[in-house]
């Protein structure tokens, strides 16, 4: 989507206002699902609301998502209006799905389960995208100098709709709300009552909050370094069909990597996992950090696969085990509720890293600075995380 956008819909506006606008769209959709986020998680815990919601959001994203197919060069401000509503609706409906997992695992299962989830995830994500470049290569003009045909960007949004459609069916057809609170009379102001509540029941809920807090910064680290990744790439000079089949092996190795976090679990306890995943984490900030100063292309092309099979290998195991975790710390009634605040926390975490990467390589002169600063993401994380006792 950013390179079609960039590429083609964009194509004759200014680099650095095409790129401040696509920022903003991205605020503003994650922005604008924090601020309904409350209010929607409380009024998913009434009986058999959870999936009345989820169901709406998928309705809202997969619409939207088909509507990309009408983005044409020119029609920037079209396209960033309708991405926003797809965005949302891809995040509104994660709350709702994320909220479900106290539905269809009891405490002894959610790690596995959660694992299970984002390992399946990844690999299914794999054959849209080989669908997407198939179609991309077949209608590529022999002189298109790697530039995206149109056509092909727009039928890839109707691909990843349908995908996305097809693969919720049985999720709305066999998953079942089990654990809720009975619907108010005035449900709507009821539920504003309850964010409040819930609010201090969070602050109240030590072991929570701790997790919330720490969540909240060492799952900023992962994301910076999941975004920031390619552009880093690019950056130090790794090729562009590099970085694509970089992209490419990360979802493979991360589908078995993922499956074995959550077999993990059954050894060791998952707050000591989350603790290697964050070590793990750090480590790659080092080398990334350090990956400019190797001398050849193609050492810096090595380290590159390393730090991407590193990422691979831990990505997933941290997202699973982070929400099984804390689904382990609230009640099962107010898996809504309190879900809506993990997932306010990862949103507002997602616009700290990116930041404090480019402040402090704007004010060393070294991206590279910008790149290291990351690892105070993963200290202050590490550091709250133990504080957080394990719940059975």
């Amino acid at each position: 989507m950013p390179i079609f956008y960039k590429e083609v819909v964009a194509s004759d506006v200014a680099a650095e206002v095409s790129t401040a606008w696509w920022g903003y769209a991205n605020a503003f959709s994650s922005l604008l699902l924090a601020i309904m986020a409350p209010l929607l998680g409380a009024c998913a815990d009434y009986q058999g609301w959870k999936k009345r919601f989820f169901a709406l959001f998928l309705t809202i994203g997969v619409t939207a998502t088909i509507f990309l197919y009408f983005c044409a060069e020119g029609a920037w401000l079209y396209c960033l209006g309708v991405f926003v509503i797809a965005r949302t609706g891809w995040a509104g409906a994660n709350v709702f799905y994320d909220a479900f997992i106290t539905d269809i695992s009891d405490h002894r299962e959610m790690d596995k389960v959660s694992s299970a989830g984002y390992a399946w995830g990844y690999i299914g994500s794999i054959i849209p995208f080989l669908l997407v470049i198939l179609l991309i290569t077949s209608l590529q003009a022999p002189d298109a100098a790697e530039k995206i045909p149109v056509l092909a960007a727009q039928l890839s949004f109707v691909i990843v709709a349908l995908w996305w459609l097809l693969f919720s069916l049985p999720m709305l057809r066999h998953v079942q709300q089990i654990y809720f609170i009975p619907t108010m009379i005035r449900p709507v102001w009821s539920a504003w009552r309850r964010v409040v509540d819930t609010l201090r029941q969070v602050r109240g809920r030590r072991n929570a909050f701790t997790f919330l807090l720490a969540y909240f910064f060492y799952i900023d680290g992962v994301d910076t370094i999941i975004t920031m990744a390619v552009v880093y790439g690019v950056d130090i000079g790794i090729g562009s069909s590099t970085l694509i089949l970089a992209i490419l092996t990360i979802q493979i190795i991360a589908f078995p990597c993922t499956l074995i976090w959550g077999h993990l679990t059954r050894f060791f306890p998952a707050k000591r996992l989350l603790q290697a995943g964050i070590a793990i984490y750090g480590l790659i900030t080092l080398l990334a950090f350090l990956l400019p100063s190797l001398a050849t292309r193609q050492e810096k092309t090595m380290g590159f696969w390393l730090l991407a099979v590193l990422v691979a290998t831990s990505m997933g195991g941290i997202q699973a085990l982070s929400r099984s975790f804390y689904a382990r710390l609230i009640p099962p009634q107010q898996s809504g509720e309190f879900f809506s605040f993990y997932d306010i926390f990862g949103k507002f975490a997602a616009i700290i890293g990116p930041f404090l990467v480019g402040i402090t390589g704007q004010l060393s002169g070294d991206s590279r600075y910008g790149v290291l600063s990351v690892l105070l993401l993963f200290l202050a994380g590490s550091v709250l995380l133990s504080q957080v006792k394990e719940e059975a």
